[in-house]
């Protein structure tokens, strides 16, 4: 009826909320690095440079700091995709509502260590290094003057990726409610995932209008209010079906299953295990040979799947383009400072502007235009807003062949998974050739290509995840998505642990210029 679609709708459009303002917020940490770097985050960690700069003060060598970011960024970054398929498990046997209270609870503890955490103070000659003045020469090593608990930043990154993970895990499944639409509104999800990092964004904009880190990040630990109401009202309390039956009935005040009616609402008191969910018709090789399972019954074991050479070269397909994607966030801020000191255009402008010299530390007149750095990285996170626009074009890709003039094969199941994992073929394909030219525009060392390559880099990122996740749920039984989603991600997080050498590469013996790491 007209309440039901109003209903499903109203789910839709909240779990895209739900996903563009906090799920994926981890990525947009080049921009959260510049209010922790004017907060004094880690500047213990920087050292007096040997060589004064024109003005006679005394620059500093940061790199230990950077290297230190990089560090929570890396760690963060393999705890949202390791810790996916134990919270994949958690999904699949406990069910949505379950799943989302841990996810509320992590994204909450996050938010609230971020807003308590502190930088600490450093002493200098004569007290503490006043903020915005040029760094003068210590007479003994940097000592922190008070307890600092930047080291909170570590915990409550990994809490944030975690909860957001889950969350949109918990979301997926919302394409189920719209049938010919499904993969559509999976890729949509994972583009607001992407697009979710501008979020960092707009505190580094309020923060530098004056807006405390601390009151922003409480209002984020506040909307976990909005996340609970949501998860009572707008989600199931186990899993939502695929083939969704008639009359199917979620959330509160939805009306129970009886034991023998599987799939119809929500189940009485019990999870929904995989005989309770009408299956999907899906494609899964076993070990060693290739077999076609129609949805119903018990189905293809885990273990089956898992140990699929569909499912080894998909994860293989994952890891390598994840990595890239990694690599390049992870070097995006010492990236830009490279390339901005050898365009002599900008720097010759900054200088006009009333600089000489090491640009950190350096006050910044009325007048001047804002650093090379900060504009490029406002633009990098602005590009990540697109995300939300440029997944469901993969979307449309995958599902093309169920809005054709052409025969349907709704009917036979066979012919149904076929014809979706064709559709897949074309996506996959898109999708690398869309990272191999991102990659070559990010190799390029002129700074204005950046541009150019913050396009590629969303485009490439919301092809990457979002078609990671159609794929998986076109390609294998739906009562394994939690835990082959979450399996695919752990493993290619492990992968991803290779970002953090590279990045310690490129701060040290590259000094600065990740232009053979690209490559």
């Amino acid at each position: 009826g007209g309440s039901g679609l109003a209903k499903r709708l109203g789910t839709l459009l909240s779990g895209l909320l739900e996903c563009g303002a906090f799920c994926g917020i981890i990525f947009g940490w080049a921009s959260l690095v510049f209010v922790l770097k004017d907060l004094g985050y880690f500047e213990g960690l920087c050292q007096p440079s040997a060589t004064p700069s024109p003005n006679l003060t005394l620059g500093s060598d940061c790199s230990g700091q950077d290297e230190q970011f990089s560090l929570v960024f890396t760690i963060g970054s393999f705890m949202n995709n390791f810790m996916t398929f134990p919270m994949g498990i958690v999904f699949d046997r406990f069910g949505t509502t379950a799943a989302r209270l841990i996810a509320i609870s992590l994204y909450t503890s996050g938010t609230l260590l971020v807003a308590f955490s502190t930088p600490g103070e450093t002493l200098w000659p004569g007290g503490p290094q006043p903020r915005g003045e040029p760094l003068r020469k210590p007479l003994f090593p940097l000592i922190p003057a008070s307890p600092e608990t930047a080291v909170l930043l570590f915990p409550a990154m990994s809490m944030l990726s975690v909860g957001g993970i889950l969350l949109i895990l918990t979301n997926m499944q919302v394409g189920n409610l719209f049938g010919n639409y499904r993969s559509i509104i999976i890729t949509l999800y994972n583009g607001a995932f992407d697009s979710s990092s501008a979020i960092f964004l707009i505190v580094k904009l309020l923060y530098e209008r004056g807006l405390s880190l601390r009151a922003m990040f409480l209002f984020l630990a506040a909307c976990s209010a909005w996340h609970l109401l949501r998860t009572l009202f707008l989600m199931p309390r186990t899993r939502i079906p695929y083939p969704l039956p008639p009359d199917y009935h979620y959330g509160y005040g939805g009306l129970p299953a009886p034991r023998g009616a599987p799939g119809r609402g929500e189940c009485g008191s019990h999870p929904a295990g995989p005989e309770e969910t009408p299956l999907e018709p899906a494609i899964a090789r076993g070990a060693g040979s290739g077999n076609l399972l129609r949805g119903d019954g018990p189905g293809t074991p885990f273990r089956a799947c898992a140990s699929s050479w569909l499912f080894a070269w998909h994860v293989a397909w994952l890891s390598v383009m994840q990595l890239r994607h990694y690599l390049f966030i992870g070097t995006l801020n010492p990236q830009l400072e490279h390339l901005a000191r050898g365009d002599h255009a900008l720097g010759k402008a900054w200088q006009r502007a009333g600089h000489g010299g090491d640009l950190r530390g350096q006050p910044r007149p009325p007048d001047a235009v804002p650093p090379p750095v900060s504009t490029y990285t406002n633009a990098f996170a602005f590009t990540q807003l697109c995300g939300v626009l440029c997944a469901p074009w993969n979307g449309l890709i995958l599902d093309r062949h169920k809005r054709g003039k052409g025969p349907h094969p709704e009917g036979n199941w066979v012919l149904a998974a076929l014809a979706d994992l064709r559709s897949a073929v074309l996506s996959l394909v898109v999708t690398v050739a869309q990272c191999l030219l991102f990659s070559v525009f990010a190799a390029v060392p002129v700074l204005p290509v950046q541009f150019g390559t913050f396009a590629l880099q969303v485009i490439s990122r919301s092809f990457l995840y979002g078609g990671n996740a159609a794929f998986l749920a076109i390609a294998f039984p739906p009562q394994h998505f939690g835990k082959l989603y979450g399996l695919a991600m752990a493993l290619s997080a492990v992968v991803a642990l290779l970002q953090y050498p590279c990045v310690a590469l490129v701060q040290g013996p590259l000094q600065g210029d990740p232009f053979y790491v690209s490559v």
